[in-house]
């Protein structure tokens, strides 16, 4: 029966050739195309606004739209020289597996109308499982991505810990993905129910410092559930000492969450199971074969160690699916182990691509990303002005260029202005970061097509590159006034805090209006290690001593400051916990911030950021 939406079958092999024929030549060349194409808004509306069409079009001139006008405005995230965040590369059966499944287009919620995707997807499950060690058991289910299987795993954490509370707490790193803050914020958790735990100079996080914090926590009456560990964090590629840490768990009662998006199919190759040692142990693992896979977006995977746990989690039966209840054994309904009850044929490009280029291809790929990453490492070091930041670990590698004299400020707008110009030429493309405060050049090798030649030049460029001309700044010292602050109690005295140097009088006066004066007296703790409040403290008289274990770190006086890294916001709202312990040592006074006030005041005097971000990396360090 003719339709309006209906093509001939000639017309459908016409369209079907010429797309194929583009995307080839597209694939084919990747490095014809700069590495960043950006666009303003204007020029998108130009090309591309306007009302729909009434009346057909050919579809021949919307190809050749979509291929002039849409595809070249982007990131080419194939092209061998893109370094920057995560690169996507893709093959050409995968992709050919999405077009399969988008035409097929089956229901993959339901065994009764899919029996055979669901085999598919049973089977990739089946592989992950495997390739991490997990045991027979183990379920899970494909999704969009890694922060949908994180929301996934922690939804099924909280529901085995017995539910929501509001007295619940969960463990991340500093270092974790910020997929896992918007997760907190889907669940309802508030801020002061998510622990942000400070890494060591590895950038792991360290178990004592979990163990610490899990038993400050249960002392206060809370209820810690889970731990949010890295297996590759998106910063660094670093790995928790995932062993280490499920022993803790182990003792504490704690769900092992393992956020393996990034680095989890590295498992594949010797180097990467190495690396990962104690993946096997985790209660939950997330995985994105759309990352060290080589699959098109989506594809996300959450695996589950209790694999009842998934539907007694997400199954829901109304009446109206009541014929799509499983029938025999080993039937599953995905979508009982999800949020999605609609849901398409994720598995099909994995099961394909895995069956066209074998496991062997998919290892070697991955050994020479590893490679790569270990050889931008040893070109970095060999440059005396480039500096290793974080040293080569699953593919990535942060260096950075130092300037004699420069401070932290300036240190980063040149990087970012070198970082910059290489955009420009087109021909590689890198991200920037930064670790413990301190600005970072970011490089992830993450594309079977990248070379020594487009490392080596990425990184030649920040090592020879002229200077960036620079404008007038700060240049960051100044003068140590205490004498007149400890004189001086009222509002002037913020005008002589070294943090506050060269802010204009309506900063001070606004500073003045938001923060709250507090009177301390000796011996009072102002704040306590593991605490969740997010107070930020200028000094104004008197003096503190900082303790972390009973440690005597360091005292403050007049005109110092405290509570920076708890009030700074690592994403959604959540801060770190108190990583010290502050007591009043002689009788003084403060002024007390919130979190909001303290990050109006970083947004508003660019140079008290810049201030705060030494001041953070200095503190980091003792953590």
């Amino acid at each position: 029966m003719e339709h309006p939406l209906a093509m001939d079958v000639e017309a459908m092999r016409r369209a079907g050739y010429a797309t194929v024929d583009a995307l080839v030549a597209r694939l084919a060349h990747p490095e014809a195309d700069p590495v960043l194409r950006r666009a303003e808004a204007a020029e998108m509306r130009s090309l591309l606004g306007g009302p729909p069409p009434e009346q057909p079009g050919e579809y021949g001139a919307v190809l050749a739209r979509v291929m002039a006008d849409v595809l070249p405005y982007a990131a080419r995230t194939d092209h061998p020289g893109y370094l920057a965040f995560i690169p996507s590369f893709t093959t050409w059966p995968a992709a050919l597996a999405e077009l399969t499944a988008a035409t097929a287009n089956p229901y993959c919620g339901a065994w009764l109308e899919s029996a055979g995707a669901a085999q598919v997807e049973l089977e990739v499950i089946d592989w992950f499982r495997d390739w991490l060690g997990l045991p027979v058991g183990t379920a899970g289910v494909l999704v969009s991505g890694g922060s949908a299987a994180n929301l996934t795993a922690l939804l099924v954490a909280r529901e085995a810990a017995g539910g929501p509370s509001p007295d619940s707490v969960l463990y991340v790193s500093d270092q974790a993905h910020s997929s896992l803050a918007r997760t907190a914020r889907a669940m309802g958790l508030r801020p002061h129910q998510v622990r942000v735990l400070p890494t060591d100079d590895r950038w792991r996080l360290s178990p004592g410092t979990v163990a610490a914090a899990v038993r400050a926590d249960r002392g206060a009456g809370r209820i810690p559930f889970a731990l949010c560990a890295s297996a590759g964090s998106t910063n660094t590629g670093a790995v928790d000492p995932l062993a280490d840490l499920a022993d803790v768990c182990a003792t504490e009662g704690l769900w092992l969450h393992v956020d393996a998006a990034y680095g989890g199919f590295a498992a594949l190759t010797a180097q990467g199971r190495t690396v990962l040692a104690g993946i096997d142990r985790a209660d939950s693992v997330t995985l994105d074969p759309h990352k060290w896979l080589y699959q098109p977006m989506e594809c996300g995977c959450v695996l589950i160690r209790d694999g009842a746990r998934l539907e007694r989690t997400f199954a829901i039966h109304p009446d109206y699916l009541d014929s799509d209840a499983t029938q025999g054994a080993g039937e599953v309904n995905f979508a009982d182990r999800g949020l999605q009850l609609s849901r398409g044929f994720r598995a099909l490009k994995v099961w394909v691509t895995v069956h066209t280029f074998g496991l062997a291809a998919f290892r070697a790929a991955i050994q020479r990303n590893l490679e790569l990453a270990e050889y931008a490492e040893t070109l970095i070091r060999s440059h005396p002005d480039l500096t290793v930041m974080a040293p080569a670990t699953l593919g990535i590698v942060c260096f950075r260029r130092e300037w004699p004299g420069c401070d932290e400020a300036e240190t980063e707008r040149r990087g970012t202005a070198l970082a910059e110009d290489l955009e420009r030429g087109g021909a590689a493309l890198v991200s920037t970061t930064r670790l413990a405060g301190r600005h970072a050049i970011r490089l992830c090798i993450l594309n079977p097509t990248s070379s020594e030649e487009h490392v080596r030049r990425a990184i030649e460029h920040f090592a020879d590159a002229p200077v960036p001309r620079t404008a007038a700044h700060d240049g960051g010292a100044y003068a140590d006034p205490r004498a007149d602050v400890m004189a001086d109690p009222d509002h002037n005295v913020l005008r002589t805090v070294p943090l506050l140097a060269g802010a204009p009088g309506a900063t001070i006066q606004a500073l003045q209006a938001r923060g709250v004066g507090v009177d301390v007296a000796a011996g009072e703790e102002v704040i306590r290690r593991w605490d969740s409040d997010r107070f930020f403290y200028i000094v104004l008289s008197g003096r503190y001593d900082v303790f972390i274990d009973g440690r005597l770190i360091r005292t403050m006086g007049p005109g110092d400051h405290f509570g920076e890294l708890a009030a700074r916001d690592w994403g959604g709202g959540y801060g770190y916990a108190r990583l010290a312990t502050v007591r009043c040592a002689e009788p003084g006074r403060l002024l007390r911030l919130t979190s909001e006030d303290f990050q109006w005041l970083i947004d508003a005097e660019p140079a008290i950021e810049a201030r705060l971000a030494a001041t953070l990396a200095e503190r980091l360090q003792q953590r």
